[in-house]
């Protein structure tokens, strides 16, 4: 088996298309959001990628059946911006750094044959604190992109992420504009890394939508994110109430 194997299913032509990807990682915030795009523009299928990079196993579904684990890239004509959709989605990222290397560097290679000159990763920026509006962290490659996403929003720090961006997320910019002369942003929505958060990920999205000027419906995801924010509060509550103990009983 070659490392890696392309399916193409379809090879659109495709107007300034912009890569959007948003694979597992810190709270799955890029995976839930890169999902729901995919899912709310009713995006078509035109590459499957398997690989032995991969974990080595089958997913089920609820129908009783099994799939074998893989990345796809899933498009979109926006007719709405100058930017077509390339969605890059999956179950997993690579399981070594020469894994997660050759699959970006793969990816790259695929996007670059439709005309991908900028990108947009998502994911999760890891805090350890619950936070009642998660901000929105951001990373561009040059000065220009990073003005223009603060017009949206995106806050850009000199110390956060500390740790630097680690997997597909930072690889396929880095990859990108080292070797392939692509642009592009990486949108972080904060979260605490405890749990699967699609609060962070709707305001990562939001950047998303109001950027390409997409037509999504957001209300599926705006009550999954109304559901983990009551989780959040009540987290909070008992944090609070923690602390008074831990404080009556110090003074006591």
């Amino acid at each position: 088996m070659e490392p890696i194997i392309i399916r193409y299913i379809e090879k659109p032509e495709l107007k300034n298309p912009v890569l959007v990807e948003g694979l597992p990682g810190v709270g799955n915030v890029g995976k839930i959001a890169a999902e729901y795009l995919k899912d709310n523009l009713d995006a078509k299928l035109m590459v499957e990628i398997f690989s032995k990079y991969l974990p080595p196993q089958v997913l089920m579904k609820g129908d009783g059946t099994m799939y074998l684990v893989r990345n796809q890239l899933w498009y979109y004509k926006n007719d709405e911006s100058e930017h077509d959709l390339i969605i890059l989605v999956g179950d997993y990222q690579g399981m070594s750094s020469e894994g997660q290397y050759e699959l970006s560097y793969k990816v790259l290679e695929i996007v670059k044959e439709f005309g991908v000159n900028l990108i947009f990763t998502l994911g999760g920026y890891g805090t350890g604190q619950l936070a009642d509006k998660p901000r929105v962290f951001g990373a561009a490659t040059n000065m220009e992109l990073v003005e223009e996403m603060k017009k949206y929003d995106v806050y850009f720090s000199e110390t956060e992420p500390s740790g630097g961006i680690v997997g597909a997320a930072g690889l396929l910019l880095g990859l990108g504009k080292e070797l392939f002369r692509m642009e592009g942003v990486c949108l972080m929505g904060e979260t605490s890394g405890y749990f699967t958060d699609p609060r962070s990920a709707y305001y990562v999205l939001e950047k998303v939508r109001k950027y390409f000027n997409l037509s999504i419906n957001m209300e599926e995801l705006e009550f999954q994110s109304n559901e983990i924010g009551e989780i959040t509060n009540q987290l909070k509550e008992e944090e609070n109430k923690v602390e008074k103990k831990d404080d009556l009983g110090y003074i006591g």
